[in-house]
């Protein structure tokens, strides 16, 4: 409700307009504008004796909105609150409604907690969620944060996927397990379990890192399940440690499959792991394997590879289509069904990529063999020039048989000759646009093994999104202990989570949007605060709603008339 209200400074009156919302149940002033004069509110609101509308202020509406009708399934807050309950003496915004405000800004913009309450200052909060933004401050969630323990986060996460799992009991009978990691910018001096430095799959590995393991659904590409991890712990052994969570979770789902598939990729890969999968009654798995380890399947003639019924493959010439080859063999202790795939396209930019290192090698190796003819220091014994060799095919991520090196000593000098391995250069070659497929299922045909695996890119698309994504994600982290990054990771995941929604329940209306799209068009539509000439009081409308936020809005039962939301 909106209501002008008068403040006398130094004899002056100055003129506002006041929102007010109920909070907690408690009348509270969410939003206050200044006007100024009685004279500038008499030109605003007379218009000059013109009927037109003056717009007063302008907030973004339409995200939170629709994140806002996302949680109202889910009830974000109510869990968490259930979970650590407030104290008496606890004032404002609950440690749920924390959580649910970090994860809606993940959502929409990402922010880092000090920029959050300016940030949700310029949205129409308290016309969909009613909160002191005021205290979203970095200070409070620190205080907050403080308190949810490791077993905490836990629960809530238990309880979340619950939630999830409630409001959309997937049908598929096959999930996709994957890993990432995130760099951080932590002081090496600061304590950590969690962030840590190791292999970084962006490439930074002088920095520390946390680990994320995500599991979603195949069909609706719905998060079910998800564990952080400590930066240097190998995707194999996080397998095994997260295995007997995963089969809780996938027991949990009421399913009308008897069989249900985890599809992985070749870091999972380890005998312990295969084995406890065979040893679930009605569960399989599919995962890659590696090709420098199986080189005799990855030099199959071509001419025994036949193209695979996918949906990509549809769309492409016979040139360009994926063509596989099945057969089996013993791996991990039991026979299992393998099929080998080959990608033309992929092949091809291996292929060249391949040429563009090797040319850089050959210029390497030209520059050692004039500094070894010259006698430069640290170039005169065959183990000093070995080494460089061995290090600069290690910077270009090459084998160091590619090329064979040659030694010999001549009036007290040392000799480099070198030549390519064109030998070795085709077993090399041989592998580009290789890839093994290996799987516990014997009945599936290989259209079904091989569209599984590639559907693993589902998982990868959630990657992706939580890094570089400009809705749902991870980065910018400033938190710098360990409780505060399970929590931010959790809202995080909260936020990958409501995405995923947003997209499947409006393609199952038969609106093609994706959720960045979808978050991307909301964002541009607003709430306006009025005031027309004839009318006393300032009053709030929406904007008229573009097409597309139209047919998002009646996805979700709502509609804009007149510039009133109403429900369908």
């Amino acid at each position: 409700m909106a209501s002008l209200i008068k403040k006398v400074k130094k004899g002056k009156a100055y003129y506002y307009i006041k929102e007010s919302a109920r909070v907690n149940g408690k009348p509270r002033t969410v939003n206050q504008i200044y006007l100024g004069s009685i004279e500038r509110i008499m030109n605003m609101a007379l218009g000059h004796q013109s009927p037109s509308v003056n717009k007063i202020q302008s907030q973004e509406f339409g995200s939170l909105f629709l994140a806002n009708l996302v949680d109202k399934h889910v009830n974000l807050a109510g869990i968490i609150d259930s979970v650590v309950p407030p104290s008496s003496r606890e004032k404002g915004p609950t440690m749920g409604e924390y959580f649910l405000y970090a994860a809606f800004n993940r959502m929409i913009q990402p922010r880092s907690k000090k920029g959050l309450a300016g940030w949700y200052k310029d949205f129409a909060v308290h016309q969909i969620r009613p909160t002191d933004v005021s205290a979203l401050t970095s200070q409070k969630y620190w205080e907050k944060w403080d308190r949810v323990d490791e077993d905490s986060i836990l629960e809530i996460t238990k309880q979340f996927f619950n939630k999830i799992r409630d409001i959309e009991n997937t049908e598929s009978d096959c999930f996709l397990f994957d890993t990432t990691n995130y760099f951080h910018y932590m002081d090496s001096k600061t304590s950590s379990e969690l962030a840590v430095r190791g292999h970084n799959k962006d490439g930074k590995h002088w920095l520390r890192q946390i680990g994320l393991a995500l599991l979603v659904s195949r069909t609706d590409q719905i998060p079910l399940f998800y564990r952080e991890f400590e930066g240097n712990c190998h995707d194999s052994k996080l397998f095994n440690r997260v295995l007997q969570e995963i089969f809780d979770v996938l027991k949990q789902l009421d399913h009308k499959s008897p069989e249900l598939t985890i599809v992985v990729d070749k870091g999972m890969n380890s005998e312990d792991n295969l084995q406890a999968i065979d040893s679930k009654e009605g569960v399989h798995f599919i995962t890659t394997y590696s090709v420098a380890f199986a080189e005799d399947l990855a030099r199959k003639d071509l001419s025994f590879f036949s193209p695979v019924d996918t949906i990509k493959n549809r769309e492409l010439g016979p040139d360009d289509q994926i063509v596989a080859w099945r057969t089996s063999g013993h791996f991990w202790g039991q026979n299992r069904t393998v099929v080998v795939t080959y990608n033309p396209r992929t092949a091809a930019k291996q292929r060249y990529n391949f040429d563009k290192k090797l040319g850089k090698l050959q210029d390497g190796l030209f520059e050692m063999r004039a500094k070894v003819r010259s006698g430069k220091r640290s170039w005169t014994t065959k183990a000093q020039v070995l080494q460089r060799y061995k290090d600069l095919c290690g910077s270009l991520y090459l084998p160091q048989d590619l090329y064979d090196l040659e030694f010999k000593t001549k009036n007290n000098k040392l000799l480099m000759y070198f030549r390519k391995n064109h030998y070795r250069i085709g077993r090399h070659v041989a592998r580009f646009g290789k890839n093994i497929i290996i799987t516990s299922h014997h009945d599936w045909t290989t259209d079904q093994i091989v569209s599984a695996s590639l559907d693993r890119y589902q998982v990868e698309h959630s990657f992706r999104q939580s890094k570089s994504g400009e809705f749902g994600n991870f980065r910018p982290i400033w938190h710098w202990t360990d409780s505060k990054l399970r929590c931010h990771l959790f809202s995080c995941v909260v936020a990958l989570t409501y995405l995923s929604l947003i997209r499947l329940w409006l393609k199952r209306s038969g609106v093609e949007f994706t959720a960045d799209y979808a978050m991307q068009s909301m964002r541009n539509l607003s709430s306006c605060l009025c005031w027309q000439g004839d009318k006393k009081k300032p009053f709030r409308m929406i904007e008229e709603p573009t097409p597309d936020q139209a047919k998002i809005l009646k996805v979700f039962g709502y509609k804009v008339q007149k510039g009133v939301l109403q429900n369908i």
